[in-house]
């Protein structure tokens, strides 16, 4: 019997780098705030003047998502939906602010962890609380730094690093793969800071957009009429809140005998943490074309709508040439899994926490369910799986991410988990898994965006402000800008009875909280003014 027993377990311990082999590798990089309208292979308005060959090689060699949303457009609660597989609402994180993710929880990094998967998590966390189930991690503090930034490592030390972020972070998850345990299949997770605000680009990516004329959106100039009373009040407008300072790179002593309109007065802290040569190659791009700026500000050349259109140039310039060292680590990445044969058995992911607005509605930043914010990235290349060049139009969220890791693992997802494995799409594109997405925003007025909760199928968009008591209701297909609520418009009335039935139905299979829920009364106060 023991004779049996021994070479049962010789057996298993023979056949396990067999069994790892069959199991495929999983490379999610992640980046934070990249619209998809600044992702060339999407083919939006940017894609000639701001190519990313990069992703779009995953896309190209994989497939394209090309409806994929998130579940709450702010950083943390993406990454908490991602890891959990589950709504705010049910794994806890609601918001950037207030407590941290609470790591008692299933996540997917704990299955796969115990599954034999060797983990790891490196670059931008945002969740607070360290994390868990991670064979090895090495993150950057809240929001991170671009240049010069400063990593927590698992022993609880933190460490500055000389250089830019997005390229540390890259170097770091190779170091990892390079001493990983390669009879294991790994599950990485590599997170980028970049493009997020305050949009501060690699040196060497400095002015590769000099001399190019930024395609603007069609609703630059948007009036807000029709829709949502609070739209006027939020405070993410190109024009009225976007700072000096913080966002357009004129620094405060450039702007001596000059009073440029400001909505806060925020400081430089990317150039404050650089060092003189890297501050001498900064001003050498900016400060030429600042004081081009201010002189021509100075002599009232620029009236209102052309100072909205510099600031959009400017913003714009700094946002693009900022998601190229982005590109530039998804090329290292895939050339490693290339140049140490593991490209076969690896599934690469490119995505980002959530949207970001590029001037649509005047805006910058998220938070909205509009289609900008609302829409995430997702591109995904498995070898022998995903059929190159797919566009599938499957409806996915980011829920839906563990029980896909799962599910490509061989793995069972508990049933806690709410999001669905898109796996069915994965071998053919033409399949769908759901009819609609549900959505839910409870930040407490963060840029004045209210709480608002909703529902989007293939071809129109519900959701609701309970604090102004408002429905707004969309036609992508005729108006894929949004810029018409046709709540009230009786030749929609049929499609808003099924759409308030989708809704109810989704907030009962989500388990939604209450309005009131999560939102204390003199916040309802303030938002319904």
């Amino acid at each position: 019997m023991r004779r049996i027993l021994s070479l049962a377990i010789l057996t298993l311990a023979t056949l396990a780098p067999a069994l790892a082999a069959d199991r495929p590798n999983i490379l999610f990089i992640f980046s934070d705030d990249h619209a998809l309208n600044a992702i060339s292979a999407y083919g939006g308005r940017l894609a000639e003047v701001a190519p990313t060959p990069n992703i779009d090689r995953i896309a190209n060699e994989g497939a394209l998502f090309r409806n994929s949303f998130c579940a709450n457009s702010i950083c943390g609660p993406s990454r908490a939906c991602i890891l959990s597989g589950k709504h705010s609402h049910k794994n806890g994180f609601l918001r950037n602010t207030g407590a941290g993710f609470d790591q008692s929880q299933w996540t997917v990094a704990k299955s796969l962890h115990g599954g034999g998967y060797q983990t790891a998590v490196i670059g931008k966390w945002h969740l607070k609380t360290d994390p868990v189930a991670f064979d090895y991690w090495d993150i950057l503090p809240g929001q991170g730094s671009y240049y010069n930034p400063v990593f927590i490592s698992m022993d609880g030390k933190q460490k500055r690093f000389d250089g830019y972020a997005t390229d540390i972070t890259t170097d770091k998850a190779i170091q990892w793969l390079d001493r990983r345990d390669a009879d294991k299949p790994f599950f990485l997770m590599c997170q980028h800071k970049a493009p997020h605000r305050t949009f501060a680009p690699a040196l060497r990516h400095l002015g590769t957009l000099d001399g190019v004329t930024i395609p603007e959106p069609s609703n630059l100039f948007d009036d807000y009429a029709t829709r949502s009373r609070t739209l006027p009040k939020n405070e993410m407008e190109i024009d009225r809140h976007m700072t000096w300072a913080y966002d357009l790179k004129l620094r405060k002593e450039e702007m001596q005998g000059v009073t440029l309109p400001e909505f806060r007065s925020y400081g430089t802290p990317e150039y404050n943490r650089m060092t003189e040569s890297q501050k001498a190659t900064w001003d050498a791009h900016f400060a030429p074309k600042n004081k081009a700026f201010i002189d021509d500000y100075k002599a009232g050349t620029i009236d209102h709508q052309a100072l909205v259109r510099w600031k959009y140039q400017r913003y714009m310039q700094n946002y693009l040439e900022t998601v190229k060292a982005v590109d530039e680590s998804v090329g290292r990445l895939l050339d490693y899994l290339d140049n140490h044969q593991l490209a076969d058995n690896t599934v690469v992911i490119y995505s980002s926490d959530q949207g970001f607005y590029l001037g649509e509605h005047g805006w910058f930043d998220k938070r909205w369910m509009f289609e900008e914010s609302f829409t995430m990235p997702f591109v995904i290349r498995w070898p022998g799986v995903v059929q190159p060049g797919a566009k599938p139009t499957a409806l996915i969220q980011n829920i839906d991410y563990a029980p896909t890791f799962l599910d490509m693992a061989g793995m069972d997802t508990p049933d806690e988990v709410q999001g669905t494995s898109i796996m069915p799409v994965l071998k053919d594109s033409d399949q769908q898994i759901r009819d609609s997405v549900y959505y839910a925003y409870y930040e407490l007025g963060e840029h004045a965006v209210p709480q608002h909760f909703g529902v989007r199928t293939h071809t129109h968009k519900l959701f609701y402000l309970p604090w102004t008591d408002e429905w707004q209701l969309f036609d992508l297909v005729n108006d894929p800008t949004e810029m018409r609520n046709v709540y009230s418009d009786q030749n929609y009335a049929e499609v808003r009875k099924q759409l308030h039935e989708t809704y109810d139905q989704l907030r009962s299979q989500y388990d939604a909280p209450s309005y009131e829920a999560y939102a204390p009364p003199q916040y309802r106060e303030k938002a319904s003014r």
